[in-house]
Order: C-alpha cells, then sequence, then structure tokens
C-alpha cells in the first residue's frame, strides 16, 4: 500500500512510525514531512500541509491507497472532501465536522443545545461590547479566538487591565490573524486536566489512553503557553469511573450531536477535559490526534493502526477490540531556547550512535542538510520512553534527553511530576 499522511510535526512522526509496522504498508509520503521523518518515510517538502490542490493531485499522481490527514489546517480546508472526490480514503473528518475545532463558537453552542458539560461563556464579535461584558465579570477569566491559532489562541487575564489588553491584542491587533474576528470568553474552570483522544466512525466511539500534558513554557508551570513541552500516559487523575462519567455524558452525547446536526465525525476526536468539583467538563475539542500527546499515546496502542483507521472510514470500528499495553509512557520535548518567543534555527544536532529499545525519538521540528540533522522549529524534538512504571518512563527519557545535543537545547525538568503527586496523593 501507498500511504500518504498530511504534515510534518512529532504526531505525524508518532503516527508515521505507528504505520510502518503493517506489513501491508510499502511506502509512505509525508507533505511536507521533516528531517527526521525522512528516516522513515519519503518527504516532499515542497507540499506544505494547506497546499490543498497540490495535495489532491499528488495523491492521484502518486496512487495513493489511504490517506491520514493529521493536521487541523488542512482538515478545516477540506483537504478529506476532496481526496474522498477521488474515492482516496482517509482519517480524518471533513470539513464540515472539523468545525467542531475550527470554530470555538461551534462547538461551545453544540454543547450548550445537547447539554454537554462545559464553562458558562458569551460570544462577541465587537471588541467595545466584549469590554463592557467583561467589566461585571470575576478573574481570572478565559477568552479564546473563535478560529484555529496554532493551539495558543487562549489568553487567561488574571484582572480587568489584562482583559483589555488581550481583547486588543485579539480583536484589533489581529495577533491570530482572522481568528481573532471572532472571540468566545468563558468562566474560568479549575481542577485536573486530561486529555483523551479517541477513534470514531462516527457511530462508535473508542476512546485512547488518556495523557496529561504540559503547556507552560517553565517548570512549575509557569510562562507562556507553548504548543506541548511534554506529556505522560496514562493519566492518574482519569480513573475507570471519571471515565464512565464521561462517557455517558460527554463522549457519546458529542459523537450524537454531531450526527444530529448534519455533520458526523469520522477520524480522532480530542476532548480537552478538567475534572472540576462539579464533575468532568470539556475545555476543547481537538478534531485530530493532539500533539504531544500522541507522542506517548500511541507507543501504546497494540492493536494494528492502520487496521483501525481503515475501520474508521468503513465505519467498520465495532467490529474492532482496540488493545493498549499495560505500561506508561513518558515524552519530554527538546525545544530551541526563547520558545515559544524568539528563536534561532539551523543549529547542528548530535545523537548516540543507537537509543534504547524502549526510546523513540520523535522529529518535531528538524531539517536534513547533506546527512546532517539540523535544528529548524521551537519545539524540535520528542524523547518518548515506554517502560512498566511511570518512574521509570520519566526516568528514561530524561537520560536519553541528555545524550542529545544542539545549542540553545531546552527542556522542562518537571514533566511527570505533577501525576507522581496525584499517584501518591490516591
Amino acid at each position: 500500500m501507498n500511504l500518504l499522511v498530511i504534515g510534518g510535526g512529532g504526531r505525524e512522526h508518532a503516527i508515521i512510525k505507528k504505520l510502518r509496522e503493517n506489513p501491508r504498508v510499502s511506502t509512505i509520503y509525508a507533505l511536507p514531512g521533516n528531517g527526521g521523518i525522512s528516516l522513515d518515510a519519503t518527504c516532499v517538502p515542497e507540499i506544505g500541509a494547506k497546499g490543498i490542490p497540490a495535495i489532491v493531485e499528488f495523491a492521484k499522481t502518486h496512487r495513493i491507497d489511504f490517506a491520514v490527514v493529521a493536521q487541523d489546517d488542512p482538515l478545516a480546508l477540506g483537504c478529506v472532501d476532496r481526496l474522498h472526490e477521488l474515492n482516496i480514503p482517509c482519517f480524518g473528518p471533513d470539513s464540515k465536522a472539523a468545525r467542531i475545532e475550527a470554530s470555538k463558537v461551534f462547538s461551545k453552542n453544540l454543547m450548550q443545545k445537547y447539554g454537554i458539560p462545559t464553562a458558562r461563556y458569551e460570544v462577541f464579535d465587537d471588541p467595545r461590547a466584549a469590554l463592557s461584558y467583561l467589566q461585571a465579570q470575576s478573574f481570572p477569566i478565559v477568552i479564546k479566538a473563535d478560529g484555529l491559532a496554532l493551539g495558543k489562541g487562549v489568553l487567561i487575564p488574571q484582572n480587568y487591565a489584562e482583559a483589555q489588553e488581550a481583547i486588543r491584542s485579539i480583536m484589533e491587533d489581529k495577533t491570530f490573524g482572522e481568528s481573532g474576528n471572532r472571540i468566545v470568553i468563558e468562566e474560568f474552570l479549575t481542577g485536573p486536566e486530561v486529555s483523551v483522544l479517541s477513534f470514531t466512525d462516527g457511530r462508535t466511539i473508542v476512546p485512547m489512553v488518556s495523557s496529561m500534558d504540559h503547556k507552560r513554557a517553565g517548570d512549575g508551570d509557569v510562562g507562556p503557553n507553548t504548543g506541548g513541552m511534554g506529556t505522560v500516559a496514562p493519566n492518574p487523575c482519569y480513573t475507570p469511573e471519571i471515565a464512565q462519567i464521561c462517557m455517558e455524558t460527554i463522549f457519546l452525547p458529542t459523537i450524537r450531536a454531531m450526527e444530529a446536526e448534519g455533520c458526523p465525525f469520522k477520524g480522532c476526536l480530542y476532548f480537552g477535559l478538567m475534572l472540576t468539583p462539579t464533575g468532568p467538563k470539556v475545555i476543547e475539542y481537538n478534531c485530530r490526534f493532539g500533539d504531544p500527546e500522541t507522542q506517548v499515546v500511541l507507543p501504546l496502542l497494540k492493536t494494528d493502526l492502520l487496521t483501525v483507521m481503515e475501520a474508521v472510514e468503513n465505519e467498520r470500528l465495532h467490529e474492532l477490540d482496540v488493545q493498549w499495553l499495560d505500561a506508561s509512557a513518558a515524552c519530554v520535548i527538546l525545544a530551541s531556547g526563547g520558545y515559544p518567543g524568539h528563536y534561532e534555527k539551523g543549529k547542528a544536532m548530535s545523537f548516540p550512535d543507537t537509543f534504547p529499545q524502549n526510546i523513540t525519538c520523535y522529529h518535531a521540528g528538524s531539517k536534513m542538510v547533506d546527512g546532517q540533522l539540523f535544528t529548524n522549529g521551537g519545539r524540535v524534538l520528542g524523547i518518548t520512553a515506554v517502560a512498566p512504571t511511570l518512574t521509570e518512563a520519566l526516568q528514561d527519557a530524561y537520560a536519553t534527553a541528555q545524550t542529545i545535543h544542539f545549542d540553545g537545547k531546552y527542556m522542562r525538568r518537571d514533566i511527570g511530576q505533577r501525576a507522581l503527586k496525584a499517584m501518591e496523593e490516591k
């Protein structure tokens, strides 16, 4: 089989490595891919993930048997719709279903209409009306750009002055471009956060192993938000009892709501949850695998990934028994110094000759020049370890991270510590 994976980060590298395990796979093309991905797939760097006409033409001329649209932008732009027009099977939602992430307003209204627990909210397209509303609110409060913003379109002002600045930045200065034409202002929820990715074919839903992300740039969860500095799985806060509540009050109702709205969701639906004192609530939906959650979830998947994806596309997910390893996984992100602000690219990287058997090095932002790997992004590598316990996985991931070098290398030193503390308190 000839496969096509659209995207070029650590998430896509994790998907590609898992797809390669299937003996039916002959060639995997990555559009655009990256330097590290080129060791596992044929990269086509001249075709970006948003270049839908070029992607479609490539799929047609290279006789692609199955495509995985892994990134939010091409999903929202209708890449799956266009590939389906060529009768190319795909994993990923069509553009109507992708609105669940592409529009915060759509997703919040969906939850309100169908009684899915989430934070109270209001929607604004006029900055003056938003500021007037904020004068009567308590802080902290959450302000979200309506559209896609590379995972950074959420601000949490601690007071009215910060809220004024946030409104000006999003709606007037267009920090996130057209995504900030409308905003959602919602109450600030408290409690442990949980990420749950799920396979769904529009009717059946199969949650994956839960995970815990670490969004802030600095140790102790301080500093600016990032795309994610590391993650662990499973999340110890997500008990079987809570999982059952989420299935009954959030997961199944969301799938049914999307079907009722005429946009059934097929692909990976990501639930960003907060376990509040009054029960689990949805913080956000994503219409694709999370990054870096994928880098700890997929290594724990025992069932063949391509088989699962084909079952999703063919609406036969109910026929599969999707199984997982009874183990833990930890991913530590190695970033460029200065990320998520200004950082330099083009730093030469050095690696050990071999990695331990339980370690995988996923490339998020790298490029290959004359056989040498260089940094080419803010988040550069994700070092993932799988081990019987979380403590062992963290030890192994950090030990390996120390053996990789490039100028300006930065990583958080406390990935997984909240999870270990939660396990002690059980």
